[in-house]
């Protein structure tokens, strides 16, 4: 497992035309769910209102001691909600995914699938706040840190799960689990951590048809870069697109995603990494298991990780990190492979 992240990374200037912002900058707000609120509006891409649009990002991807190695291409074309299409495209292999006004979808994969950090770009671009499903108050609780990065105190909210021991805890390390932190003047999401190993960091930012932008994204392990994405290109685009026209080879899914139990899909696993135990952890004589939700895409990898229990903070960060890399065989519905959810059983046992 990378080693837990050092909160002193560089932030590049990049501020372009802001225009209005709440009165109250949030690095004056004490409440975080306050500051969650201010920003929201600048992040709201769900807004049928919104012209239609196109963008287009390059990036480069590294390996586990911070090697560059494979580049590729992110694009998305947005019509509304409920209409868009996103692409990947990486050497000879390429994802793309189209969501159209009826309520259907198809997609086209080719040459391999995408790894859970190029998924990742998707909701980085473009809704890369909580929604309102993970602030539930009964679900989890909200606390107001600050960070100093780039010579600036920046307000951060960390989101915690309320669990049986860590949810309890009267102090958690910043960024061990979802933290959001912000431009202490405007409501310009900087930084994002997540379970103590991964940050994004969000650069050169604009604002487009009134919502904040990064042009530029890095994904920070413990050891050094994960990916680097820059935008190349955004424009405007009609709803009758051609690119919005899914491809004569693309599949149509005739299921939706399902829901398996964790012991049917163990069986389908082929690339396991290893998590590896957390040194306080041991020397604390913790064991126990800590539970993941787990979306499996027809491609076989992790696209989304969610923490259901734990019994341990640092358990969190390591389970994420090994489960992150896992790789099954696509599931089958019906001849055709489908996203399941499922759950991911990490065991921690002392003396293993």
């Amino acid at each position: 497992m990378r080693s837990q992240i050092v909160f002193a990374l560089c932030l590049a200037a990049g501020w372009q035309g802001f225009g209005q912002t709440p009165a109250t900058p949030p690095g004056q707000m004490k409440d975080p769910r306050a500051i969650l609120a201010a920003a929201e509006p600048y992040y709201d891409f769900s807004d049928p209102a919104l012209k239609p649009f196109h963008l287009k990002a390059t990036y480069q991807l590294y390996d586990e001691k911070g090697k560059p190695t494979e580049q590729g291409t992110f694009e998305i074309w947005r019509v509304s909600p409920r209409v868009y299409r996103r692409t990947w495209t990486r050497g000879d292999m390429t994802f793309t995914e189209w969501y159209m006004a009826n309520g259907k979808n198809a997609y086209v994969s080719a040459g391999g699938g995408i790894n859970y950090f190029e998924h990742k770009l998707a909701s980085a671009f473009l809704s890369p706040l909580p929604d309102a499903g993970e602030l539930d108050p009964n679900k989890v609780r909200l606390d107001r840190e600050e960070v100093k990065l780039g010579g600036a105190k920046l307000p951060c909210v960390m989101v915690i799960p309320k669990m049986p021991q860590h949810g309890q805890l009267q102090e958690v390390p910043l960024g061990l689990f979802p933290t959001y932190c912000f431009d202490p003047n405007v409501p310009a999401l900087r930084v994002s951590y997540s379970f103590g190993n991964i940050a994004e960091v969000f650069d050169a930012i604009v604002r487009l048809q009134g919502r904040f932008l990064p042009k530029e994204i890095h994904l920070v392990g413990g050891d050094g870069p994960l990916l680097n994405a820059k935008v190349e290109a955004i424009d405007g685009i009609t709803a009758t697109d051609p690119a919005l026209t899914p491809d004569s080879n693309a599949i149509y899914p005739k299921s939706g995603k399902v829901l398996l139990g964790a012991g049917i899909v163990a069986g389908s696993l082929v690339k396991k990494v290893q998590p590896i135990y957390p040194l306080d952890a041991k020397r604390g004589r913790v064991s126990g298991t800590v539970v993941l939700g787990a979306t499996i895409g027809r491609d076989g990898r992790i696209h989304d990780l969610r923490v259901l229990e734990a019994p341990w903070p640092s358990l969190v960060a390591s389970a994420v990190w090994a489960v992150s890399q896992w790789q099954y065989k696509p599931y089958l519905l019906n001849g055709e492979p489908v996203e399941v959810d499922t759950t991911v059983n990490v065991i921690y046992t002392i003396g293993n």
